[in-house]
């Protein structure tokens, strides 16, 4: 097997890790009404599964993180060079990112670590500290915002489905899985990125949130309908596991490349 080959089976195992990560999310508010983020859950994960888990988790988010800054700098998933094509390829850098932060929170996880905070707040608090720090945030919760709006319009589009197996994407069950996702997806980006709007506007960090933050914000029944939705991104999480159309990255290039340089 090759190095693609061993690199796409890895990827799908992060689909399959980030959409466990949102099923546990959705779970966890509908049947106690305990919010949590993917760092929560990642950690909830560990204690009910052991080390194990957190080591195949580890491996899914790495692999998934990898493919994500790949097609970011290699365009492998050939969003093209226009304003729309530049966006995607920003947003492909911004989820590998977070899924690499992911990775390494897992792996604290193994060595027995655990994670404290709210991610987007203790980021929101380290950007106050820098030069223009309220700006930073401003501008991060303006990104986020974008995203919301992007995803509520995939969403309505259903642009997600061009990147499943045919015989999939014409599937029912394939449409409103993701439909119902990314719509929740979106109402959880514009409320977190409207959070770190002010957090910046007011330069207070204890103002901006993440998933869990947004979770408990919503009233019941929205809470349950959200989290709902993100119960249906999880399981369009699954069947891009098994049924996306994955791109190679040109990782055999990559390592003679780095091979050569010695």
């Amino acid at each position: 097997m090759d190095v693609n080959a061993r690199l796409q089976k890895l990827t799908r195992l992060g689909f399959a890790v980030r959409g466990l990560l949102y099923i546990v999310i959705a779970l966890l508010i509908i049947t106690t009404g305990r919010a949590e983020d993917p760092s929560g859950a990642l950690q909830y994960l560990g204690q009910g599964g052991g080390k194990l888990l957190l080591i195949v988790m580890t491996a899914g988010l790495l692999a998934y993180s990898l493919w994500r800054l790949s097609d970011a700098a290699f365009d492998i998933e050939r969003h093209g060079l226009d304003r729309k094509g530049v966006m995607q390829r920003i947003g492909a850098a911004a989820s590998g990112v977070v899924h690499l932060v992911l990775s390494w929170q897992a792996i604290r996880l193994i060595q027995g670590v655990a994670s404290a905070g709210d991610g987007t707040r203790e980021g929101a608090r380290t950007a106050l500290h820098l030069p223009a720090g309220g700006a930073l945030v401003v501008a991060g919760g303006v990104i986020l915002l974008i995203a919301g709006v992007v995803q509520l319009v995939d969403a309505a589009r259903a642009r997600f489905l061009r990147h499943l197996e045919r015989h999939v994407a014409r599937q029912p069950w394939a449409l409103w899985s993701g439909r119902a996702g990314y719509a929740a997806r979106g109402c959880v980006f514009s409320i977190s990125g409207f959070f770190l709007l002010l957090a910046g506007l007011d330069e207070q960090a204890s103002e901006a949130g993440g998933t869990a933050q947004a979770l408990t914000w919503l009233d019941n029944p929205f809470d349950i309908v959200v989290a709902s939705g993100l119960l249906a991104f999880g399981v369009f999480g699954l069947i891009e596991a098994r049924y996306r159309v994955l791109q190679d990255v040109p990782a055999e290039q990559l390592l003679q490349r780095a091979k050569s340089r010695r």
